[in-house]
């Protein structure tokens, strides 16, 4: 039987949360085993925000993140902080800069906030074990019993960073529900999160407008965010779009507002000014010509304005601010930017991120049934669940 390797910690899943909580673990001296079945760390980090990593946001709130438990994120959130890792980043020199509600991103690259991780890992002198997959995991004696890539590990304490199935093409799997439940933890239904949505035939006509985008207003429920969307041969996507996909059930209707800077009474003004003017000119004079057309043939509606009644044209005015579109289901997770759902708070410590009823198991990032909006805002749960996890290990 082969030498069994012993550890403090031994940390599965070598992505965002993984990497910090290895390093923060590791810098306060736990001898600390960083596992990942892929050959380089933090494969999603590197495509993430459009390949330059939307790192953090500053406008991070417990009121962005979706869970059963919508309290169970504040501990974690309120002691590491987006100031805090900026000044991670500001530490190694990497330029950052900021764009829209708070998003910050590096100007290079998002090797470099990898590169960064990597340093701050070998600085806690972790033990890397890139490209191995994990054949067992067992919990007896008190310690946690990895087998893997030919070899035993073991520890007294085991995090579950492997995160959700969501971008499958990137090598993410469902392994985190199936270990939580060996160790009877209950999971959450997962879910596809900010993903794209697709539209059935009788949409057909809005399919066609692909590559087109306009901001908009959208609601589902009580829930509405004013962003850009886009249309898709597919269905809607943009950032609106992926943003209420979160909250969306399937069979429900998303609300558009098309014109949300457009006052209730504006084709009555417009009427009165240039009466002349046709629907679909007047539609293009705030929306792109394309989508314009569209919604006239959708409307059946061709005549100037003068020729409409102003009830009719505050019934037009109406449908475009509030215009639904029921989509018949999601890209699924193959373009699912994160996974709703997750392994349940019910039976963790939201200040240890530790299971309740397994001494020495903790899960972070992704896995959790905690889901930040668009924006950064899963990557500072990844953080502020690491370092909680790494200081309690």
């Amino acid at each position: 039987m082969a030498d069994t390797h012993i550890f403090d910690a031994v940390i599965l899943g070598a992505g965002a949360a993984g990497m910090m909580c290895a390093a923060t673990a590791g810098q306060r001296g736990r001898n600390v085993l960083l596992i990942d079945h892929a050959p380089k760390p933090g494969r999603k980090i590197l495509i993430s925000g459009g390949g330059r990593c939307n790192f953090t946001n500053i406008d991070t709130r417990p009121d962005r993140y979706l869970s059963s438990n919508p309290h169970f994120a504040k501990s974690a959130l309120s002691r590491y902080t987006p100031q805090d890792f900026i000044a991670l980043v500001e530490r190694y020199r990497i330029a950052w800069h900021e764009k829209t509600l708070g998003q910050l991103f590096c100007d290079g690259s998002a090797q470099q906030i990898i590169d960064m991780l990597i340093a701050e890992c070998e600085e806690g002198n972790v033990t890397p074990a890139f490209g191995q997959a994990i054949s067992a995991v067992e919990h007896k004696d008190g310690q946690f019993h990895i087998s893997c890539g030919g070899h035993d590990f073991a520890a007294p304490a085991l995090v579950i960073a492997t995160g959700g199935p969501s971008i499958p093409k990137m090598g993410a799997t469902g392994f985190a529900y199936d270990l939580a439940r060996q160790f009877g933890l209950k999971v959450v239904q997962p879910r596809p999160a900010l993903v794209p949505f697709t539209l059935g035939p009788d949409e057909a006509l809005f399919c066609a407008l692909s590559g087109v985008s306009t901001p908009v207003q959208v609601r589902c429920g009580k829930t509405q965010f004013k962003e850009a969307a886009l249309f898709t041969h597919k269905g809607l996507s943009g950032p609106a779009m992926l943003q209420i996909s979160s909250y969306w059930q399937h069979g429900e209707a998303i609300h558009v507002n098309l014109l949300p800077e457009q006052t209730k009474e504006w084709l009555l003004d417009l009427k009165r000014e240039a009466p002349n003017t046709l629907l679909r000119v007047a539609l293009a004079f705030h929306l792109p010509a394309r989508l314009a057309e569209a919604l006239c043939e959708k409307l059946d509606e061709t005549r100037q304005l003068g020729a409409l009644p102003d009830k009719a044209l505050r019934s037009i005015s109406e449908r475009l601010s509030d215009w639904p579109f029921t989509p018949n289901g999601t890209e699924g997770f193959a373009k699912a930017e994160v996974t709703a759902g997750g392994i349940s708070t019910d039976g963790l410590s939201s200040k240890t991120m530790a299971a309740k009823h397994v001494p020495g198991l903790h899960v972070i990032g992704e896995a959790v049934d905690v889901t930040g909006w668009l924006g950064g805002y899963n990557f500072q749960w990844a953080w502020a669940s690491a370092f909680a996890a790494g200081n309690a290990i």
